[in-house]
């Protein structure tokens, strides 16, 4: 056998574990990152709403919603939402059990 030979040899198992070594350590690396990721769970705050009402509205409308979304001010009646502001004035506040769909 020549040195030719005998140094091919040598050089394509190196090439061979380098493969197999940087294809572990890609491996290892993925499977870290999906692992840590179904680690990290964010949940919002649950927000307390209180009962379930309905407004019925001067215009024969009815208005479905919670207790704490209502606010009186200077004698008015407003839904307050994290968007939007309705003014329900002349409304009649009735405690009832809706369903939601």
């Amino acid at each position: 056998m020549s040195r030719s030979q005998r140094y091919s040899k040598k050089s394509y198992f190196v090439i061979k574990r380098f493969i197999l070594f940087f294809s572990l350590c890609i491996s290892a690396i993925t499977a870290l990152y999906f692992y840590s990721q179904s680690l990290i769970k964010i949940e919002a705050p649950k927000k307390v709403l209180g009962e379930k009402i309905i407004i019925k509205l001067p215009s024969g409308d009815h208005v479905f919603t919670y207790e704490n979304l209502i606010v009186n001010e200077d004698g008015k009646l407003y839904y307050k939402g994290e968007r939007n502001q309705i003014d329900l004035t002349g409304g009649i506040v009735t405690y009832e059990e809706w369903d939601e769909k």
